[in-house]
């Protein structure tokens, strides 16, 4: 049987994500740029792309830009919005990133594209592989959930109608042994039998956990964000930690 992470990411992905907004992408981009401290026509790796909205706006700001996903079927969204072909779509499982050493003076991963993998020495090894592909004093940017702050808003049910397809999404959340998981159930109330359920799953780690591997991985920890909005990181308060720092 295929991990989640293999079978999660199709065309029902797209549809229950469908809410995601690219013009948000584009400020949150600009907050980013600053924070990276990035060059004009520096080269930034967006690890996880997904449907490219942050890897496209990077590029219309003049980056040069490369998106990576596992998904074969994000990553062809993706270039379909990219008309002009501003960004290098490249396949690749970011524990074993398909770039040679150095390549890249920024890298992302946003919006909890991180400790998906049951053993723990894979999501380190995500850690390693981002160093590897950084430029000696290449910056980093990791965009996690804040555990905590999970932990006291978890909705654990909702359900909602895409009036486009009339399909129902129903999602259900808990937290179990340490991870966040939420089991994902799309289907039509006319077709009962046509269920199609998804799980996704991500591991609960800490600051102290980045903090740890970040620095034995020579990734230099330099700054934790609490949202895109620039706040600074609040243990019990932030709905994110986006760390950013520099290769060692």
């Amino acid at each position: 049987m295929k991990p989640w992470y293999e079978q999660s990411f199709g065309s029902d992905y797209m549809l229950v994500y469908k809410h995601r907004n690219w013009e948000e992408a584009n400020k949150e981009v600009g907050k980013m740029i600053g924070w990276l401290q990035l060059p004009q026509k520096a080269r930034v790796l967006d690890i996880g792309c997904g449907m490219g909205r942050h890897a496209l706006a990077m590029a219309r700001c003049g980056y040069a830009v490369t998106g990576t996903d596992l998904s074969p079927v994000l990553l062809e969204e993706a270039r379909l919005h990219d008309e002009e072909g501003q960004v290098n779509w490249v396949p690749g499982d970011m524990r074993e990133l398909p770039f040679e050493a150095g390549s890249f003076d920024a890298t992302v991963n946003l919006f909890t594209s991180f400790g998906y993998f049951s053993l723990e020495d894979d999501n380190v090894h995500v850690l390693r592989q981002i160093r590897k592909v950084l430029q000696p004093e290449g910056s980093f940017l990791i965009d996690f959930l804040n555990p905590i702050h999970v932990a006291q808003t978890l909705v654990p049910r909702s359900e909602r109608l895409d009036e486009e397809t009339g399909l129902h999404i129903l999602e259900e959340r808990a937290i179990l042994n340490g991870w966040v998981q939420k089991e994902i159930t799309v289907y039509d109330p006319r077709k009962q039998e046509e269920q199609r359920q998804y799980l996704e799953r991500v591991r609960l780690y800490q600051r102290d956990w980045f903090e740890r591997n970040l620095a034995q991985c020579s990734l230099g920890l330099e700054k934790i964000y609490g949202n895109y909005d620039g706040s600074a990181y609040e243990q019990e308060a932030s709905p994110r930690m986006i760390m950013t720092g520099r290769a060692l």
